[in-house]
Formats: structure tokens, C-alpha cells, sequence
């Protein structure tokens, strides 16, 4: 629908303006948006919610992360809006399909929608660059505004972040920060967890692949790093484990 403006006609110095309306045709393209998102009730939702913005031509929907990528090959939108969590697997279809998008059809922005603010899919999302990337939640859906602006940049190739999901990251890194856990490579963190299911040192290297002697090396290196001193090997092995899921059961 093209916009409507107020135009003033010409006067002589000491007459009063003019001004008539008149119809002037936008010139700025609408920009193409394509929604995947498995549940109909949202994704009809999202569609009404933008779809009445004159800025914005719905070029299609979709409801699994395979078919997303076929459209944006057949339809090329300007902005994919898309769920996290779709079919098959209902688990990161939404952050791996950005991924994909980079290196196939990489001017195209994308704007994920997320039921909870979880900050690890956020620092995916952004792994490669936060240029033509956005994630929001779906709570803000109430208002078009934020989902409209999120569009608009995404499209000009800037970024967005929820508020809330920014605050989750920054919370998560000082809690990661404090623990000590934080100082653990990745695998005294493959033993540690190990001896949380409660393997013994054979079963641990059999699982791991790694020797006896190599697996107590770890052992007594993640003991150090979590300051278990010098107690017996009994107590130090249940407060490691017990530090371990205390630090497991605080992420979100």
C-alpha cells in the first residue's frame, strides 16, 4: 500500500501554504520476510503480527529447518524468522540452519525466536560474526515493535540481542568465573563427570581411552585445582563429585 504524504503547493512571499494530501509511492522495497516455525498457532501468530506492516512482504512459512532452506533457495527472502527448535529433532535446527545460511546465502539476516533465554545458543548464533543476526524472545511477541525493529536491522545488516538474554550471558560468565570448575580442562571435566557416574579409575580410562596412571594424573590435577589439599583419596573423590553437581545444577 503505497504511503501518504501532505504536499505543499508553491506560494507568493505573504500567502499562507497550501498543503493538500496526496499519494506518494514508497520507495524503499518492502523487506521479504520467510517464517519457519513448526507450531501453526505461532506461526500464523507471527505472520498476522508483522504481515499488516507495510515494510514487510511475507514471501512464505515453513515448519522444519529442511524445508527453510529449500525457500530461501527458491523464495529469497531478505530475513529468515525462525524457531530454535524444529523437526526432526526439535533441538538446535534453528541455530544450525543460521549456521548453513553464512556460507549459502550469506546477505540473507536472520532473526532466531527462542521460548527461553539461553545464552549458549546466543553465543552460537554469534560465533561467526553478529552482523545480519538477531535473537529474541518469544515473550516480546506481544508487541510487533521489537520483532519489526529486529527485522529492520537484521536486513541492513546489523544486529540484535534481547535485553534479557544479555543479562543471562553476563550472569553466566561471572558464575563461571567464580567456580572452580571454570579451571578444569576439558578432560579432568570428562573425568570429573565420569566420577560422578560413579566409574572407578579402570572403568574411567577404559571409557576414555587413556591409561591408569594417565587417568590418576588428571584425578589428582583436577583435586589441586579445586583445592581439595591433602585429605584422603575417599573424601577428596566425594567433594570433587559433589562440587561438580553443585556447578551442574546451577546452569540455566
Amino acid at each position: 500500500m503505497p504511503a501518504r504524504f501532505r504536499g505543499c503547493a508553491s506560494t507568493l512571499p505573504g500567502q499562507t501554504a497550501r498543503c493538500d494530501t496526496e499519494t506518494v509511492s514508497r520507495t524503499d522495497p518492502a523487506i521479504r520476510v520467510l517464517i519457519a516455525e513448526d507450531s501453526y498457532l505461532v506461526r500464523e501468530g507471527v505472520r498476522t503480527l508483522i504481515g499488516s506492516d507495510p515494510g514487510v512482504d511475507v514471501v512464505g512459512c515453513c515448519e522444519d529447518a529442511d524445508e527453510l532452506l529449500e525457500r530461501v533457495r527458491a523464495d529469497g527472502p531478505d530475513v529468515v524468522l525462525t524457531d530454535i527448535r524444529m523437526p526432526p529433532t526439535g533441538t538446535d535446527e534453528g541455530i544450525r540452519a543460521a549456521e548453513t545460511l553464512r556460507e549459502i546465502a550469506p546477505d540473507v539476516g536472520v532473526v532466531v525466536l527462542s521460548q527461553h533465554d539461553e545464552p549458549e545458543y546466543a553465543l552460537r548464533l554469534l560465533e561467526h560474526g553478529s552482523a545480519g543476526r538477531a535473537y529474541l524472545l518469544k515473550d516480546s511477541l506481544a508487541d510487533a515493535a521489537p520483532l519489526l525493529s529486529a527485522i529492520r536491522e537484521v536486513a541492513a545488516g546489523g544486529s540484535v540481542i534481547d535485553p534479557r538474554v544479555v543479562e543471562s550471558l553476563v550472569t553466566s560468565r561471572r558464575r563461571d568465573a567464580a567456580s572452580p570448575i571454570a579451571q578444569l580442562t576439558p578432560r579432568e571435566l570428562d573425568v570429573l563427570s565420569a566420577m560422578a557416574e560413579g566409574a572407578t579409575n579402570i572403568a574411567i580410562a577404559q571409557q576414555l581411552f587413556l591409561s591408569v596412571r594417565v587417568v590418576e594424573k588428571h584425578i589428582n590435577a583436577l583435586f589441586a585445582k579445586l583445592g581439595l589439599g591433602m585429605q584422603p583419596d575417599v573424601h577428596r573423590r566425594v567433594r570433587a563429585v559433589l562440587i561438580y553437581l553443585a556447578a551442574v545444577e546451577e546452569v540455566p
